[in-house]
């Protein structure tokens, strides 16, 4: 499948969705990708990552959710499988998993827990891109894994020729804005909050977890800044930050926020699995009230601009 940016351009992190039991939800999967392609605009879904609670769902599961989603939606947006663990065998069973089962591409995190140096880090990273013939995103999160991905080791990285592009959650742009200067990688925001920065660097878009439940607003800031508009950029990036705060920035775990939203909206999600503990009735409340609140105001952003006569600056 082509895509003119390697993992898309506005693409989510999506929730693996639960029954009720606490089971796979397979079609809950389909419906919930078919709801962000088809009437949220996303051109791009990432599978079992942070947000997909990777790390509590088994081998099987991952396999059958890749396989739901490819089935529903593969042939109109591009499907990318978190496939990172702390063991490099591991990772490499996983991505092969992956390439069978229909994955477009590979997010693969730096090893965690055991916090290898830079050498050992690359030379993992490397083995994994080896391992098949799908392009590798890689995935910096050091508040994660305890390990960053240094500049140079990404500028070292960026030489094989199947990794492609990195998730961006290191919050250092001056790292980022070095290695795209040096690089033809594609950087993708992995923290919302930095949407709109790394696509005025020359990223290539983001990997959201608020556009699990808001992907047309998401999308919106990266329209308006390619569109040139990138005071209407500004401003639906703002409107988008009570909804970025209270579902990755005040505490919360992501996976828990996006999927108390989702039961408020309806569409499919289900409980989160342990150690993490569903939001309760006070939590999901104030982010409901986050929600609106982004929503009202990229409401409003969108209203000034069409009530602006062409040709006068918004």
């Amino acid at each position: 499948m082509e895509n003119p940016t390697p993992f898309g351009r506005t693409a989510v992190a999506m929730v693996t969705p639960f029954t009720a039991d606490g089971e796979l939800d397979p079609d809950g999967a389909q419906r919930l990708a078919t709801r962000l392609v088809d009437e949220g605009g996303c051109d791009a879904l990432v599978l079992s990552g942070t947000t997909g609670e990777s790390p509590t769902t088994s081998d099987a599961e991952k396999e059958t959710l890749l396989r739901a989603v490819a089935e529903a939606v593969g042939d109109r947006a591009w499907i990318t499988a978190g496939v990172g663990t702390s063991d490099t065998r591991h990772t490499v069973e996983l991505a092969r998993a992956a390439e069978r089962a229909g994955a477009h591409g590979l997010l693969v995190v730096t090893p965690y827990y055991s916090r290898p140096p830079q050498e050992a880090v690359a030379h993992h990273l490397r083995t994994v891109a080896d391992a098949t013939g799908l392009p590798v995103m890689l995935y910096d999160i050091p508040g994660r894994t305890g390990t960053a991905l240094a500049a140079d080791t990404l500028l070292r990285l960026a030489g094989h020729p199947r990794i492609a592009a990195v998730k961006d959650c290191g919050n250092d742009l001056l790292k980022s804005a070095k290695v795209l200067a040096a690089t033809d990688l594609a950087y993708y925001a992995g923290s919302d909050e930095q949407i709109l920065p790394l696509r005025a660097l020359g990223g290539a878009g983001c990997v959201s977890t608020a556009g699990n439940v808001a992907p047309r607003a998401v999308r919106a800031v990266l329209d308006a800044h390619d569109a040139g508009d990138t005071a209407g950029a500004a401003r639906r990036q703002l409107a988008l930050i009570p909804l970025i705060e209270a579902v990755t920035g005040s505490g919360t775990p992501g996976t828990v926020a996006v999927k108390a939203l989702l039961a408020h909206l309806g569409l499919p999600a289900g409980p989160v699995r342990g150690p993490l503990l569903d939001a309760d009735a006070a939590l999901t409340s104030r982010l409901v009230d986050a929600l609106r609140t982004a929503l009202d105001r990229t409401a409003d952003a969108e209203a000034r601009e069409s009530a602006v006569p062409a040709g006068v600056p918004g």
